[in-house]
Parts: C-alpha cells; structure tokens; sequence
C-alpha cells in the first residue's frame, strides 16, 4: 500500500542497536545511497550473501528509515520461545512445497500492506563461489508490482570475525540499473540481472576465520553434490 510506513517493532528497534556496536564501531559502517530506500510503501531489497552478519549490517544501516523483514521457515514458528522473537522481529513465514507463489502468500500479503522485505536471492552463503540466483524476489516484484525494487551491495562483513583485523563494512542502496521488473521478463531472468549489478559492486569472498580452507571445504561441497545429481 504506497505511502503507509510500518511501525517499528520495540524487539527489531533494540536488536538492531545492540547490533550496531559492532557494526558500526568495530566494522566501521559506511552507508550510501539510503535516499534510494523509501521510507514507506512496500519494498523488495536484493542484498549479496557472504557473511552471516550481511542481515545486519543492511538492518543497521536502514534502521532510522525502515523495518527489513526476512522470510523464514514457517516449521521455525513450532518452537514458541522462537516463534515469540521471529514475531517480535515481524518475520514473514514462508512454506515449503507449495510452488512460488503458494509458500509465499505471507509475503505477497505483507508486501501489499507495505512492507519492507530484504532477499538474498542467492538462497545462502556464496563461500566465493557464484550461485545461481533464485526467483523468489521476482515473483514477488510480479505479484505487487507497486512495490519498489532496490539494490543492496554489502561488503566487507566477513572482516568481522578477522581479529585483530577490523573490517570496513559498507552498504549501499542503489536503484536497478534496468530498471524494475520489465513487461514479460521473466522471474528468473529479473532476479539474476539483479545480482549481476549487486555483484559488480560487491565481488563474491569466501568468509569465515581462514577463507581459503571456506573455500576449499565449499569447492568440495559442490563437487559432491553435483556428482550426486550424476
């Protein structure tokens, strides 16, 4: 719904504070172009994912313009203590084995009523290794096309865990160089044009303490997979 803005949450406000410290202090925050994130109506944000800290580092870096709401398990929500944070944090719950558009009816409904949902369309951690790129955030965008499609480039959180090195974390919101979803462009073809912009502007790293072990211990993962695939 254009023009109406999400409260935020007392759980996500004090979440993202206590998160702040060490992304800004330590990792040494820089946000740019945060006039590209609206401050109301509903907004799809692509966002790279290399770290495990990408999720908040994008929430602190937006969190005096908005609340970014993740998709999640519905399956998490059968652990009430979970559930009771996931709900404090206004997580959209998303079901597994309905097809696209089924599994994400919560988002589809959330994201009509004005929300700010945050994707990584890559669906996990890239290890350095390029993924391919899920539909998801495209069959949103096609569901509510009122909703506005924003770029997400975050770099450097895998410096986090690195002492003594401290990182120098930055976010940037940029618009999609081609613009928003095309008439007849295809889903799939969208979301992977997404992350061929976001990643000219944050190149894939393998994270963790020692990245060339990550990445050797990734490389194998793959290969074992794909040799199960035949």
């Amino acid at each position: 719904m254009a023009g109406v803005r999400e409260p935020i949450t007392r759980t996500y406000r004090v979440a993202m504070t206590v998160c702040g410290v060490v992304i800004r202090r330590w990792g040494r925050l820089r946000v740019e172009g945060l006039e590209h994130l609206p401050t109301s109506g509903p907004v799809l944000m692509a966002v790279n994912h290399d770290s495990h800290w990408d999720p908040v580092a994008v929430g602190v870096a937006a969190r005096r313009e908005r609340q970014i709401r993740a998709l999640a398990k519905a399956e998490l929500w059968k652990n009430p203590v979970l559930g009771k944070i996931l709900d404090g944090m206004r997580q959209i719950k998303l079901y597994r084995g309905k097809g696209p558009e089924g599994g994400m009816q919560d988002a589809i409904s959330e994201l009509r009523d004005g929300a700010c949902i945050g994707i990584f369309p890559e669906g996990t951690l890239s290890w350095g290794h390029e993924l391919r790129a899920r539909s998801g955030l495209g069959v949103l965008a096609r569901e509510v096309p009122e909703a506005t499609v924003v770029n997400v480039a975050v770099v450097d959180t895998i410096a986090i865990v690195r002492f003594p090195r401290r990182p120098r974390i930055s976010v940037r919101f940029f618009p999609p160089a081609g613009g928003q979803l095309q008439p007849g462009e295809e889903p799939s073809a969208f979301v992977a044009r997404l992350m061929d912009e976001i990643r000219e502007e944050a190149p894939r790293v393998a994270g963790g303490r020692d990245p060339e072990a990550q990445h050797a211990a990734a490389a194998k993962r793959m290969d074992e997979k794909a040799a199960a695939r035949g």
